[in-house]
């Protein structure tokens, strides 16, 4: 009989730790174990509900951890779609974790505030610019890419994989340096909106941001102030 009370009883307590709504309503289900086990998942989610505001939150109904088709198809380790966001559960610490739930958060946020992001093509023309500054120094070091590749703001596999495995994200840090915020940037308008995002919530000292995406800083500025997109 106590055998079997503390059986249940552990099992009770990692169905509360596997699955479990945050004080601000979001429900996260751990579908498979985490590899690594130390990550808390509730203290990382609710990092991130401590300083994302309640208003950037509303797209998303649901944090899914664990393992998904997406993920070796596409190369990936999280996605967002339809209100949930699923994330691998072979994040290697607290801070993987972190940084991909809040930059798919920003593809979330995307859907609700797409208008005020990108109605009046200021981040758009900010991103192009570095587009055809990177093509010109690609092209300088003999990574010959046509300029039309640069000039279209969709995500492009063709062109992922381009800076990815040709050019490498090692290579392309150092040539984009103070120009995009990470290697992954440029890779298209939504995931320069997406790394800056992150990089928003990242670091409180946003003057890396500031001065390297100033167009894009002032939008995230912005999102912040629900009252001033209301008007």
């Amino acid at each position: 009989m106590l055998i079997d009370y503390l059986k249940n009883t552990q099992a009770n307590l990692t169905e509360q730790l596997n699955n479990f709504y945050t004080p601000g309503g979001l429900h996260v289900y751990v579908k498979d174990a985490l590899i690594n086990d130390d990550i808390d998942v509730e203290e990382v989610v609710g990092r991130i509900e401590d300083i994302v505001p309640v208003h950037l939150l509303s797209e998303i109904e649901m944090i899914i951890i664990g393992q998904f088709e997406e993920f070796a198809e596409q190369d990936i380790n999280a996605f967002y779609k339809d209100g949930t966001l699923h994330i691998t559960n072979a994040e290697p610490d607290a801070k993987g974790m972190f940084d991909d739930i809040v930059h798919e958060l920003a593809h979330s946020v995307e859907n609700v505030y797409g208008y005020e992001v990108y109605a009046d093509q200021k981040i758009k023309d900010e991103f192009l610019r570095k587009r055809k500054y990177l093509h010109d120094m690609l092209w300088a070091k003999g990574y010959k890419a046509p300029l039309n590749f640069f000039m279209d703001v969709e995500y492009n596999k063709e062109f992922d994989e381009f800076l990815y495995k040709t050019v490498g994200y090692g290579k392309l840090s150092s040539i984009s340096q103070g120009v995009f915020i990470s290697a992954y940037a440029p890779t298209s308008l939504q995931e320069y909106f997406a790394t800056g995002f992150l990089e928003f919530y990242l670091n409180d000292d946003h003057n890396f941001l500031r001065k390297t995406c100033p167009q894009l800083y002032k939008k995230l500025f912005l999102l912040q102030n629900e009252e001033k997109l209301d008007n």
